[in-house]
């Protein structure tokens, strides 16, 4: 937000010649000699064994607790877990054996395949109470209807000496319901990044959504996905009774799961397909979202939280679908997108899988996972996929948040009935539920192109020595360089067909040519203080593709003439550095695989980090003529349209330019170090906006909401005052697991956490939100005079520039204002500017349009928060015309 303030001044005729724009000192030439190739090499795939020659009695799905890197539990059917101990020697124990409690039959016997031990969840907290979930159907002897199906969820613990050793009689039943046939029982169980367990359970079974579970939550738990509070957090509801429901103590009730009635202290109305429930008693609350057939397998990304679901279709399509809370996907209304075997009532909606396809291609799909390793490249942040049936079809497709990418066919394997991952390297591995192995997908060689092998092939710099580059590659320089572990950066840039141009964007993203390639060259000071210590470590390259971009890392060893290409999945080394005093440390440097740059440079952050307006305003030596970057990209040709306002664009602070406001400074280290990821849309599943241009009012960083509190009610993105519940801050401070920038960071930026611990202890101990602002001098933020344009003592100036200028808004003597002296053929608007508060000064002839003011383009008027109050003067030369009149607007970080 940003509040005006406005004064005349009489016009006066005088005449100022013209003068022509001169040529820049940076001229634009094509880039003939690069040899990186337009887009990256392209592969086919297929499997091998993940576990040697290891086997397993119809594998259905694999699990490993929370931080662990060497173990892979497999659900067995029958009713055992196996865990393989070393994947690098894969050795096979027996965890679980409940077989005797597990109502199974192989996969090849018609619909009773479908039974057996389904599902398996780590606690969040398993390494340390050891809890573990499964969800099996099996025969009951102690409620009614003994000797019949039940579907049953359960913890169990793990032996406190052995690791690899459940215990079985530590059986604590969750819910155990009468299930009438013997398919659609789902049985799959995972954790989502909330805490909560999530469970998805089928339509009972049959054809045609024979028993009517498909659209019903007052009756038991089929056809959707459950989501409860195996922690019972004080918060949270106990269970309706429900005979289901073992006890109402071994689990909660989430107080937002979507059917939870405002009585109960949720936000449900009560209606449910157009309809209000009459007994609110019978609702099951343990639902997230309902309409699912046949859900098979289902996962979350971790990076985005999306909730992938596979749903097995009846007779003609099979679905992908995202889960969100509340929703219906249709079912029996509805069969992926066209109409399902039951007429829908009046007032039914329901959401579209993200995909589907016929039974031409596929009968019986199993979900599958989002591949977020290093090793494919291509692949990273695809959602893989397959179906079970005759076409063994394994998929990859991308979701967006909108909608998928087509299907990609990337191999076959029929049987396959679950996926996962393996928790070493984040490949993906399936189980073929007919032969009993876990397979792992790999990428055959490269069909075509191939990256240049050295640096000196991709044809960037004449004389490697010197790190001289080719003509048309142009070096730059940045405001606020990302954090790289103390490294010393150079960079240059390339649009190498001069035909084609970047369009420009004064508050976002520039948007690049596919002909544009980065260089970004680095060095580490071996011996703190002394440049002739550094040493040459990696030259990195990313390419602009026509569907987004794709990275290469060179790497330089021992050498000074040359660097050899690194290895797709990146690779590790340590150098020894020397910080003076006798302090001497071993730091690891991490060259990125080209998956890791995929995950920084992504298209909410423009693909190329560090190339865009408040990152690149800034002067720099061009052999000799120093003048601002934008302006000489801007002379030379590079942007579809000229800049013609470039004295109005933003710059990043650095963390030490003490004259700018400490806000604003630690605002720049967030676009410049977190942008590419914490922003709407972003891959971040965190509500904060690390951009420049998003108000402080509206960014989530101040008292914002976490997704994740670790446990501590009091923990907000950034807390006035207090140092211990900012978890930004801890996330920047400490290495580890949560560290931020998660990537390639093996060093504290010391500079970055001194900066946040200042303004958090300093500045915002005070701090006042606009809300308490009001609540302070009006008793309540909708009181009438509290109103932002409410201006209740007469003084022209409204509340919102009455808080953003410090003023009192009931005292009209305490009004700010402007003023504005007449000399020697020029206006001068003075401004007395407040600490951490921006201003511009506008300017227009006619008063009765509002859309005529504009805004100064000087130099003074260049966006500036200072560290404290100051006055600031803005001078125009006064041309010939009517009355000219100015006034100013202020505006927030």
């Amino acid at each position: 937000m940003s509040a005006h303030f406005c004064i005349r001044l009489g016009g006066v005729f005088l005449f100022i010649a013209g003068m022509a724009q001169a040529a820049g000192p940076l001229q634009r030439v094509p880039a003939t000699t690069l040899a990186m190739p337009a887009s990256p090499p392209t592969y086919n795939y297929t499997s091998v064994n993940a576990l040697g020659s290891l086997t397993f009695f119809n594998p259905v799905g694999m699990a490993t607790p929370p931080g662990e890197t060497n173990r892979l539990f497999i659900i067995e059917k029958n009713g055992i877990v196996s865990v393989i101990t070393n994947l690098v020697t894969p050795t096979r124990t027996v965890f679980l054996e409940i077989t005797n409690r597990v109502l199974s039959a192989p996969a090849n016997v018609g619909g009773d395949g479908e039974q057996g031990l389904l599902g398996l969840a780590f606690h969040p907290g398993y390494a340390t109470n050891g809890f573990f979930y499964v969800f099996y159907t099996g025969i009951t002897t102690t409620t009614a209807g003994a000797g019949t199906r039940h579907d049953i969820l359960s913890r169990f613990t793990t032996d406190a000496v052995n690791p690899s050793l459940a215990v079985s009689t530590s059986e604590q039943i969750l819910i155990r319901q009468n299930d009438e046939a013997v398919n659609h029982n789902g049985g799959d169980l995972h954790f989502g990044p909330d805490g909560y367990l999530y469970v998805s359970l089928g339509d009972e079974g049959g054809g045609n959504d024979q028993f009517n579970n498909s659209q019903t939550i007052t009756k038991d738990f089929f056809s959707g996905m459950l989501r409860i509070d195996v922690d019972k957090r004080p918060s949270n509801l106990n269970p309706q009774p429900h005979a289901s429901v073992m006890a109402p103590t071994n689990y909660a009730i989430p107080i937002d799961n979507p059917f939870v009635h405002t009585s109960l202290g949720g936000t449900w109305n009560g209606v449910f397909n157009g309809s209000a429930i009459a007994n609110l008693n019978l609702v099951r609350n343990e639902f997230w979202a309902v309409g699912l057939r046949n859900p098979w397998r289902f996962s979350f990304d971790p990076e985005t939280g999306w909730l992938y679901c596979g749903d097995v279709g009846q007779g003609v399509r099979e679905e992908i679908d995202i889960i969100v809370k509340g929703g219906n996907y249709g079912w029996a209304y509805r069969e992926g997108i066209i109409a399902g075997p039951k007429t829908a009532p009046g007032g039914f909606t329901s959401i579209n899988p993200i995909l589907d396809y016929d039974h031409s291609e596929g009968v019986s799909i199993t979900g599958g996972v989002v591949y977020r390793g290093d090793k494919i490249t291509e692949l990273h942040g695809a959602y893989i996929f397959a179906d079970y049936g005759g076409s063994g079809r394994i998929w990859a497709t991308r979701y967006n948040g909108i909608s998928a990418t087509p299907r990609q066919l990337l191999h076959s394997n029929t049987g396959i009935s679950a996926f996962g991952i393996d928790p070493s390297n984040q490949d993906v591995l399936y189980a073929d539920i007919i032969t009993g192995m876990i397979r792992r997908l790999v990428r055959n060689a490269a069909t075509s192109p191939i990256l240049p092998a050295t640096l000196a092939a991709t044809g960037a710099f004449t004389n490697l020595a010197t790190l001289t580059p080719h003509a048309g590659i142009v070096p730059y320089d940045l405001n606020v360089p990302f954090w790289s572990d103390n490294a010393h950066k150079t960079r240059w840039f390339s649009v190498t067909n001069i035909n084609e141009t970047i369009g420009f964007a004064a508050n976002g993203n520039w948007l690049f040519p596919t002909s544009s390639v980065w260089i970004k060259h680095f060095e580490l000071e071996l011996t703190n203080g002394v440049p002739a210590s550094r040493k040459r470590v990696e030259t990195r390259f990313l390419v602009r593709t026509p569907t987004g971009v794709y990275g290469a890392s060179y790497r330089w060893g021992n050498s000074l003439t040359d660097a050899t290409l690194v290895p797709d999945e990146g690779l590790d080394e340590t150098f020894v550095m020397d910080d003076g005093g006798g302090l001497v440390r071993t730091q690891a440097w991490h060259y990125p695989s080209r998956t890791e740059c995929l995950i920084c440079h992504t298209p909410q952050g423009g693909h190329a980090l560090g190339f865009n307006t408040p990152q690149l305003n800034r002067d720099f030596d061009y052999n000799g003529a120093t003048t601002n970057q934008i302006e000489a990209l801007s002379l030379a040709g590079y942007f579809s349209t000229a800049v013609t306002n470039r004295h109005l664009l933003r710059r990043l602070a650095s963390a030490t330019n003490d004259i700018v406001s400490r806000e604003y400074r630690v605002r720049s280290y967030l676009d410049a170090n977190c942008v590419q990821c914490h922003q709407p849309g972003g891959t971040s599943q965190a509500l904060w906006d690390a951009r420049l241009f998003t108000p402080g009012a509206q960014n989530g960083i101040v008292n914002g909401a976490l997704l994740n509190n670790l446990g501590d009610p009091n923990n907000r993105v950034v807390v006035p005052g207090s140092i211990g519940s900012s978890l930004l801050l801890r996330r920047i401070a400490n290495l580890g697991a949560g560290h931020m920038p998660p990537l390639a960071t093996s060093v504290i930026n010391t500079q970055a956490v001194q900066l946040l611990s200042a303004w958090i202890t300093n500045d915002l101990a005070g701090y006042q939100s606009f809300a308490d602002w009001q609540s302070v001098y009006f008793g309540s933020t909708n009181a009438a005079n509290a109103q932002p344009l409410a201006d209740p003592d007469d003084d022209s100036a409204v509340n919102y520039l009455e808080y953003l200028t410090t003023t009192g808004p009931t005292n009209a003597a305490a009004a700010w204002g402007i003023a504005i002296a007449q000399s020697n053929g020029t206006a001068a608007v003075v401004i007395p500017q407040v600490a951490n508060r921006g201003f511009e000064v506008q300017a227009t002839t006619n008063l009765f349009n509002s859309n005529s003011w504009s805004a100064l383009n000087l130099p003074a008027n260049a966006p500036f928060f200072p560290s404290s109050n100051r006055t600031a003067v803005v001078e125009e030369t006064i041309q010939p015309g009517p009355p000219r009149f100015y006034r100013a607007r202020v505006f927030e970080p």
